[in-house]
């Protein structure tokens, strides 16, 4: 089993539909890409991500009702990414604080 196949019949599972992935928004196909194109250039395997992936589905299932924000996946799946790249030191938690920082204070449409 190789790419991410490997999560397939897991919890870990993406949605799909007719076996296809399903993507909801533009930012979930994304999220996806970075993780396949990370996975592809070596700097973690679909098993590492896999991993995380578990944990960060557990983690949303372990908090209580009143802390726990609506179910998707592919929050759960950035969650993982980032908690990865962390774990790998390929990515610094402040460093990412200030870039989404600097993201969401753009105009609406300059977004890429």
């Amino acid at each position: 089993m190789t790419g991410a196949e490997i999560l397939d019949g897991s919890v870990a599972a993406p949605p799909r539909d007719n076996g296809e992935l399903v993507f909801e928004a533009p930012w979930q196909s994304r999220a996806f890409g970075v993780v396949a194109d990370l996975v592809d250039s070596g700097a973690f395997s679909w098993n590492d991500f896999r991993q995380e992936l578990i944990e960060a589905i557990q983690a949303w299932e372990t908090l209580a009702s009143e802390d726990q924000p609506l179910w998707d996946y592919y929050t759960c799946w950035v969650v993982a990414l980032e908690q990865l790249l962390f774990n790998k030191v390929l990515l610094d938690p402040a460093e990412l604080d200030l870039r989404s920082s600097e993201y969401v204070e753009r105009p609406h449409g300059h977004d890429h």
